[in-house]
């Protein structure tokens, strides 16, 4: 009798998916995902994407970036979340237009150039509000002014139950990128649970119409 044939092998296996607990935020790595649900299986109701980075500095004796000299100037990166539904674009909420339609999510406004402490743009999602033809919500980091990720460090994103103010989970990205965007991570639907996903994947994009069409292939 023929041999039995030999199997395909099986896919590589991603990131093990965590679990989302209130005593310590969870560190996320690229690709992992987590359920939206709070300690004792509560579904979360009201998140807030965090999005940082900071500039790199610029050695003693000279201006940021070379400052007037090479017309650097200050980095302006944007966060923007794209809601899709399918693979279809239902909405984009950037600079430009700080709420969704719906008023699901809202975008806390535009910081031009990354400095200080803590979370450089900020945007609200209403998980009950967001209408149910809405699969995935994919959030993108663009460099306004197309200076790349390489004169960028400490790029992050964290999630925060927006409820009582505790960060869940974070996920950051060491070292710079010569890329001028970055698709940071997505919040979907995934039987019958919202999820989210670290993505981490560099993009050339300098605002989110540029990136949207480099998107399908996180969907």
């Amino acid at each position: 009798s023929e041999p039995a044939p030999t199997p395909p092998p099986a896919a590589p296996a991603g990131p093990p998916e965590v679990t989302l607990t209130k005593a310590r935020p969870v560190s996320l790595t690229k690709g992992q995902k987590v359920t939206l649900r709070k300690d004792g299986g509560v579904a979360l109701t009201i998140i807030r994407m965090g999005l940082g980075w900071d500039p790199v500095q610029a050695p003693k004796k000279t201006s940021f970036f070379g400052g007037g000299n090479r017309g650097g100037g200050n980095i302006d990166l944007d966060a923007s979340a794209i809601l899709f539904a399918g693979r279809n674009v239902a909405d984009i909420v950037y600079y430009g237009q700080l709420k969704s339609k719906d008023s699901s999510i809202l975008h806390q406004g535009d910081n031009l150039t990354g400095e200080g402490e803590g979370d450089d743009e900020v945007v609200n999602v209403d998980l009950t509000r967001v209408p149910a033809h809405i699969d995935a919500i994919v959030f993108t980091v663009t460099s306004y002014r197309g200076q790349t990720f390489e004169q960028i460090q400490n790029a992050f994103t964290r999630l925060v139950d927006d409820t009582n103010n505790i960060e869940l989970a974070r996920f950051t990205l060491q070292g710079g990128m010569p890329f001028t965007g970055l698709v940071m991570a997505k919040v979907f639907r995934e039987g019958g649970n919202w999820k989210l996903q670290a993505i981490g994947d560099g993009i050339q994009a300098k605002h989110a119409g540029e990136a949207v069409p480099q998107l399908g292939k996180y969907l």
